[in-house]
């Protein structure tokens, strides 16, 4: 267990950047240990004065396919409801975070693994034959209203469509052109691409970053949390 409370997620801090790591499973899922461990360890890199910007990636070939398929197909609608929205809890955070996040995608982005990419300050990919994209509609879904205002928010307007109710997976250079991308990379390059980059967001001083966190996305902020609250009143009780 690593100082993230979980098995599943690692967390370590070198030269003014902290990293969580995911290794969870053959796809990587977003179970609910996993959405809490991310969210410690947010907490710990924003605790952390050392730490000017986390990365969060995931393991070769998998940043994440999405949500705990045990809960999403389990017939439990509250359990359901709970997760998504546990993780459009956690994407928030990341969105308006005081602290940098960048995430470096190893491989495939599904789903839940998009919009983690989306929630990001700058997001790294590995090249190679891999899909990121939201698949919702393919396999019978529709996305929650706070997934939509990620897509709105960072989503090239030429895709937005095609991307969401389409659900159009792309390569990761397509998935660039998209939105989901801002840098593709071998792989091999992936982790000092991402550390470089890191590097430069924690070079920014930190007062003034979050102030323009707050300035330029506080309305979208104030979006995904009345529609992450009303989807968690559905369940109450």
């Amino acid at each position: 267990m690593s100082e993230s409370g979980s098995e599943f997620v690692t967390y370590e801090a070198r030269d003014n950047v902290a990293w969580a790591r995911i290794d969870h499973g053959k796809a990587n899922a977003l179970s609910f240990e996993v959405l809490g461990a991310l969210d410690t360890c947010l907490s710990h890199a924003e605790a952390d004065s050392a730490v000017g910007a986390l990365c969060i990636t995931g393991k070769p070939g998998f940043l994440t396919g999405g949500f705990d398929l045990s809960v999403m197909k389990s017939g439990d609608p509250k359990a359901m409801i709970t997760l998504v929205s546990d993780g459009g809890a956690l994407f928030t955070r990341i969105f308006a975070s005081p602290l940098p996040v960048i995430v470096a995608a190893p491989g495939h982005a599904v789903a839940a693994g998009a919009l983690l990419l989306l929630a990001a300050d700058e997001r790294i990919g590995a090249d190679g034959s891999f899909r990121i994209g939201l698949i919702e509609t393919q396999i019978g879904m529709v996305l929650p209203r706070w997934a939509v205002e990620l897509a709105e928010e960072r989503l090239s307007r030429r895709h937005f469509h095609v991307a969401t109710i389409g659900a159009r997976m792309y390569a990761p250079t397509d998935a660039r052109d998209a939105g989901f991308l801002d840098v593709v990379t071998a792989p091999e390059d992936l982790e000092s691409t991402a550390q470089a980059a890191a590097s430069v967001w924690a070079a920014l001083p930190a007062p003034a970053y979050a102030g323009q966190v707050n300035q330029i996305r506080g309305s979208r902020i104030a979006a995904l949390e009345a529609a992450i609250a009303a989807d968690r009143a559905s369940v109450a009780g």
